[in-house]
């Protein structure tokens, strides 16, 4: 071959090297730049969304400005599903915020077991109700809920999912529609703006919220208090739309990275099965004294991970006594009245005390195999022996079981997690 040529060729080699060299990324810098976890980029590879890149000499994935591009494709088109969904269907559910512990996924399991072995049930009380989507899984014409959470902001959320008080829905829609069209530049800062801006929220939605909250308060002379209620509600489900957070207001992300604006939405009501149903906020070893129901449905918290300190935020924008905040993750000084036992070493005792109370047919509890996984908070704080043991002391108890996806801050694999029912059948005079 022509000295020339090879020289030639050499050349081009070496140009189209160095420009591979400079456009190549490192997948830790690609997740970085677009805030995206390693395992959601490795799934749209499997999806065929993405194509597989090439690997270097040491066997580490290289991805190029096609990747790159690629990448903002799917998360623009996906944004466009988002906004297309919300436009579509500008109502939401009890069922569409996050919380940690929820049972929504659980739902047809919980159901199925009180179908194939409950007889007669006529009334279902939900006493650690969180969000309510348990409540409201039995929540008919036929069956009367009684639903607690010692959560303020649950409890407000319950007057809207399973109160029977007549609601002006036109004046609802009306104040919702006005809520959204406020210009941002009027308003001044307030207490959210103030205290939860550019961390949990972005300026601007913070001072949304802080606004909405304050003119809620100031119509309360014109609202009935589920009306009032419902519209808390849409703001708490609105807000968990657009935090910084990972679902809980343990700590905010520290890359503000949620911007999209504030928006309110209608809550789809039947109000059809919202027959004599009761909402409580109480202690739920107090409340097991004054009530009676076919089923009792038990789901505490198990591990030390307080709700009152996980929810905080929501639980003051719903009391809205504006205390002051302390610490990064700005909570509220004064938690002493939502704390629960249930999250410390005396909960074997408080879930003895419970159960021995209980006046109902059938005692349904929810647990999970946690006892001895996880690190942490995480871990689970009474045993499956001391439900067990306790359970039996009233009636005859079934164990159920189905593999379940356990919640962690993503540091910890847990392998072989399981959601576990247990059913007492109450005997008579136990």
């Amino acid at each position: 071959m022509n000295h020339a040529i090879i020289v030639k060729l050499v050349r081009c080699l070496d140009a189209l090297r160095t420009e591979n060299v400079y456009s190549m990324i490192r997948t830790k810098e690609l997740l970085s730049m677009y805030d995206i976890s390693r395992q959601t980029l490795y799934n749209w590879i499997k999806e065929g969304k993405l194509s597989e890149p090439i690997r270097d000499w040491r066997g580490w994935r290289v991805w190029t400005e096609e990747h790159k591009k690629a990448i903002e494709e799917i998360i623009t088109n996906k944004t466009e599903q988002l906004s297309f969904l919300e436009e579509e269907n500008p109502t939401f559910h009890i069922n569409n915020r996050r919380y940690l512990g929820s049972k929504y996924k659980l739902l047809e399991f919980i159901k199925k077991v009180v179908e194939d072995n409950c007889q007669s049930i006529e009334s279902v009380a939900d006493i650690f109700g969180g969000t309510g989507v348990v409540a409201d899984c039995f929540n008919d014409r036929e069956t009367k809920i009684i639903v607690n959470d010692i959560l303020y902001s649950n409890y407000i959320s319950y007057f809207t999912w399973f109160s029977d008080e007549e609601v002006d829905w036109e004046k609802v829609h009306t104040i919702i529609n006005q809520f959204n069209e406020v210009d941002i530049d009027s308003l001044d800062e307030n207490y959210v703006s103030i205290n939860f801006g550019d961390s949990y929220f972005t300026k601007e939605n913070a001072k949304r919220i802080g606004f909405i909250r304050e003119e809620i308060e100031q119509l309360s002379g014109s609202l009935t208090f589920r009306e009032k209620a419902i519209l808390i509600t849409s703001l708490l489900y609105a807000m968990d739309k657009v935090a910084n957070t990972v679902g809980h207001y343990d700590a905010y992300r520290r890359k503000l990275d949620s911007v999209k604006p504030l928006r309110l939405l209608v809550p789809g009501v039947n109000d059809e099965n919202n027959k004599n149903n009761e909402i409580f906020r109480m202690d739920a070893n107090l409340l097991v004294r004054d009530i009676k129901a076919d089923l009792v449905y038990i789901d505490t918290p198990y591990n030390s991970r307080q709700y009152g300190d996980a929810y905080h935020l929501l639980e003051n924008i719903a009391e809205w006594k504006k205390p002051e905040v302390t610490g990064v993750a700005k909570k509220m000084i004064n938690r002493q009245h939502i704390k629960s036992d249930y999250c410390t070493m005396k909960a074997p005792q408080a879930f003895a005390d419970l159960v021995k109370h209980i006046d109902s047919k059938y005692i349904l509890v929810s647990y999970n195999n946690m006892a001895e996984k996880g690190v942490g908070r995480s871990n689970a704080k009474i045993s499956d022996e001391d439900i067990i043991e306790t359970l039996k002391i009233r009636g005859t108890v079934q164990t159920f079981e189905m593999d379940y996806q356990a919640y962690t801050t993503g540091k910890t694999n847990i392998e072989d997690h399981k959601e576990i029912l247990y059913l007492c059948t109450v005997e008579e005079g136990s």
